[in-house]
């Protein structure tokens, strides 16, 4: 099957998964630095009431620090439901990309991000990531957050446990090739998650991340809607899903260039989860 076939199945899967993607994301989780989750309220969309912010101070900072620890880390402990949002001071939000990388829209999503100083999460299929392994050293370098989004895109609640764990596997061992370090964090495709893919992520030492606002870039659905969508959805702890492969991604290149300097405008400060020690 050629990749080009590989994404219009995926886009077939997509309609059919919607259903089990909002049951496996129904709970609304915090993730502190620190503290484990909490439940939240929702966040409401739009812009957020009292005087603007200055814009954010954040500038890009390499991942440094994270020696080997003294004591072996607990292991993670399973979760039912998805990590959904973040937390932090002020208006903290969080951008992710799924799919990649594809070496047609990633880099120019990385320069854009480069520019502004901002770091983000890409969760990376194998098949992909293992023919551009030089975009995944960039992400480190560059001190971006990488996750482990399977081999081949499947739907999970269609798969046994045994083929679940080769997909998830298989993508940890290439990102820890190219990236430097084995992934933390797991998000099951189209959103479907089962609790195979919650104990086989545990097991991996990775957490489940999910989002908050659905750009629905794969559906093309113009430059100006994406736009509208990141920020008509902007609000303190939101994690926006992206995509930088998976199809045409000239959209999205072009949204995040025109909604990023305007989120840091308006004083929102654009994170990615603290690294564990393991």
């Amino acid at each position: 099957m050629t990749k080009d076939q590989l994404l219009t199945r995926r886009r077939a899967l997509l309609a059919g998964a919607v259903a089990l993607g909002a049951a496996g994301t129904a709970g609304a989780l915090t993730l502190g630095p620190e503290d484990g989750p909490a439940p939240v309220a929702a966040p409401a969309a739009g812009a957020q009431a009292g005087r603007p912010l200055k814009p954010s101070a954040y500038r890009l900072q390499p991942l440094t620090g994270y020696g080997t620890p003294r004591t072996r880390a607990a292991p993670l402990a399973v979760r039912h439901e998805p990590f959904l949002r973040v937390s932090g001071r002020g208006r903290t939000m969080m951008l992710t990309f799924d799919d990649g990388p594809d070496p047609r829209y990633t880099p120019h999503i990385l320069d854009t991000l480069a520019e502004h100083g901002v770091r983000a999460m890409f969760f990376v299929c194998g098949e992909m990531a293992v023919d551009n392994k030089e975009l995944l050293a960039r992400m480190s370098d560059e001190g971006h957050v990488v996750g482990n989004h399977t081999w081949t895109h499947p739907l999970l609640t269609q798969m046994n446990r045994g083929q679940i764990r080769s997909e998830m596997e298989r993508t940890s061992d290439v990102i820890e090739g190219a990236y430097g370090a084995r992934p933390q964090w797991f998000r099951a495709p189209y959103g479907a998650w089962n609790r195979a893919a919650f104990q086989l992520g545990a097991e991996m030492n990775m957490e489940p991340m999910a989002w908050t606002v659905d750009t629905l870039d794969w559906t093309t659905p113009g430059t100006r809607s994406i736009i509208g969508r990141v920020e008509d959805g902007a609000a303190p702890g939101v994690v926006v899903l992206s995509h930088d492969a998976g199809g045409d991604r000239s959209q999205s290149v072009r949204a995040l260039r025109s909604y990023l300097p305007e989120l840091l405008d308006a004083g929102y400060h654009l994170t990615v989860p603290p690294r564990r020690l393991a």
